[in-house]
């Protein structure tokens, strides 16, 4: 990840991958982009950041000709969504979610696949702003400006397939790190979604990414980050991170980036598509499931 400048920096970009409610209050009006990246019954509730937009992982900002949620939309789509929500290039822009650190992990690595790196996540979200008594909106994000001129420009390799995946799962200097819950990872508790089957990709090591904050939903310190990828990825650098839909994989890309790693990729389809039934192996039980601490 590039370098990034002080968040009061004329420059008006932001520090690193994370931004503080205070921090963020004190950027209000002054040209940041401000994007609520809620999803499913979170999304559009009725409260917001002053001025915050839709960035919908459940509608425009998802391909729906695939057959698995929260698909990444391609290049143009993808430049055709942001321009409408009057994002340019020289834009910084903060996401934040109404659960803590969750889907807006998700908007964040979509926007650096894209080749855009002055994005960061509100740490711990809307409860944060929330609880540091910041004002809200009663009213679901939107916008209705000009357009802007943002360009996509996509990077390889920061969103990958399941061939992609099964090649990482044999790979002795790889790590493929599963962020769904234990029971889920293991095949005890059943998957949200129907017809998929239960357990997890043989080889692929559990770490579910609610390990990765603390109560209230703020990320962990770095150096807490790093002990728990270190355990987990047996202390192998190169680290493909999946989940159910390709949403909270992004929550331990965030916190792997935040833990000083820089060869990450998600994999889109992550256990939706995975998990269907066919030929891509699938084993049960919870053996490499990192307990965080």
């Amino acid at each position: 990840m590039s370098a990034m400048t002080h968040p009061g920096d004329a420059a008006g970009e932001v520090s690193g991958p994370l931004i503080g409610a205070d921090r963020l209050a004190a950027r209000i009006g002054d040209g940041t982009v401000l994007f609520d990246a809620s999803v499913g019954a979170h999304r559009g509730a009725g409260v917001r950041i002053p001025g915050a937009r839709p960035f919908d992982l459940d509608g425009e900002l998802s391909d729906h000709t695939s057959a698995v949620p929260h698909t990444m939309p391609d290049a143009r789509r993808f430049t055709e969504a942001l321009r409408a929500l009057g994002v340019h290039d020289t834009d910084t822009v903060v996401v934040y979610d109404a659960q803590g650190v969750y889907s807006s992990a998700r908007a964040w690595w979509m926007l650096r696949a894209m080749g855009f790196d002055r994005v960061a996540v509100l740490d711990g979200g809307l409860p944060a702003w929330i609880a540091a008594g910041h004002p809200v909106q009663r009213s679901p994000a939107a916008y209705d400006g000009p357009p802007g001129t943002f360009t996509a420009r996509p990077r390889q390799g920061l969103i990958v397939d399941a061939d992609t995946v099964a090649a990482a799962l044999a790979d002795p200097a790889a790590a493929v790190l599963d962020a769904r819950s234990a029971g889920r990872y293991a095949g005890t508790a059943p998957e949200p979604r129907p017809g998929l089957r239960g357990g997890h990709m043989p080889g692929a090591a559990g770490l579910p990414f609610g390990e990765l904050q603390r109560d209230g939903g703020a990320m962990r310190p770095a150096h807490e980050l790093r002990t728990a990828f270190e355990a987990a990825a047996e202390g192998r650098e190169r680290l493909y991170f999946s989940c159910g839909s390709g949403v909270t994989a992004c929550v331990l890309a965030l916190g792997a980036t935040l833990a000083g790693y820089d060869d990450l990729a998600v994999y889109d389809g992550s256990w939706s598509e995975w998990g269907l039934p066919g030929d891509r192996p699938v084993v049960t039980g919870d053996a490499r499931v990192q307990n965080g601490g």
